[in-house]
């Protein structure tokens, strides 16, 4: 078994979603998920909920520990698209309960512009805003399903070099799937990214806002608007890099 307790207030609210959501969506998907088995209250040495989990074998995901990114990106696509479908009747809605992931990526501008700022890349920062400002001005339109909000390699476990089970629903809401396929860029490259993305049926906004979450959340890191240890930076700023590259080449041969 696995013990989840909230680091901070803002992420109390997550336990009582997982407790009441992840049993209903387990049996709906193709790759285990942790489920919970307890839930334990509030009292004088810790102040919110917390629960007990099932544990479940596996390493962190990383591209080498992964024998085959290709089937690993086409495994990881099949499970959200089972997500995808589960019905979303009485699901929660984005919001802060989840950093608003599934929501409108509007919610972050005067923090991503704050961070272009910060730039000294004048020519990246124009680049950058383009493919902001692409993003944030597309919306869903179409009926919300369920996401999981924090798709990244460390909620992915594997076992035998295979993606073996999806972990920390804690983001989890009903929305826009775009903030779930940042993953595409912060995991994948190459043939990998491209079975990800081929293995969806999505329009090309879905992939701009999903192009903005990546952004986002890299530019916070890279320019320090976040806490973030130097690898961390230098990660972000290699994804920043790529995803630059990524779409300039996608402008040349449009």
């Amino acid at each position: 078994m696995v013990v989840r307790l909230a680091s901070a207030a803002e992420y109390a609210a997550q336990v009582q979603k997982e407790q009441s959501w992840l049993p209903v969506v387990a049996p709906l998907l193709p790759l285990p998920i942790s489920m919970p088995l307890k839930r334990g209250n509030p009292s004088l040495e810790y102040p919110f909920e917390w629960s007990i989990y099932t544990w479940i074998e596996g390493e962190t995901a990383t591209p080498e520990s992964i024998d085959n990114l290709v089937g690993c990106a086409v495994t990881l696509a099949g499970f959200l698209n089972a997500l995808y479908r589960i019905d979303t009747a009485g699901g929660p809605c984005a919001g802060p309960h989840n950093f608003y992931r599934g929501g409108s990526l509007a919610v972050y501008d005067t923090q991503m512009k704050e961070a272009l700022m910060l730039l000294e890349d004048e020519i990246k920062a124009n680049i950058l805003k383009s493919m902001w400002e692409k993003a944030v001005n597309s919306v869903w339109n179409k009926a919300p399903v369920w996401v999981h909000g924090d798709v990244s390699a460390g909620n992915l476990l594997v076992k035998q070099g295979r993606l073996s089970a999806v972990i920390d629903f804690g983001c989890m809401a009903i929305g826009d799937p775009a903030c779930d396929l940042v993953i595409a860029w912060t995991l994948f490259k190459g043939e990998s990214r491209k079975a990800f993305h081929n293995s969806f049926y999505f329009d090309e906004p879905v992939w701009d806002r999903a192009r903005g979450w990546a952004l986002w959340k890299a530019l916070i890191t890279s320019t320090e608007l976040i806490d973030a240890t130097f690898s961390e930076k230098e990660k972000a700023a290699s994804i920043i890099d790529e995803i630059i590259i990524e779409y300039q080449s996608q402008k040349e041969n449009a």
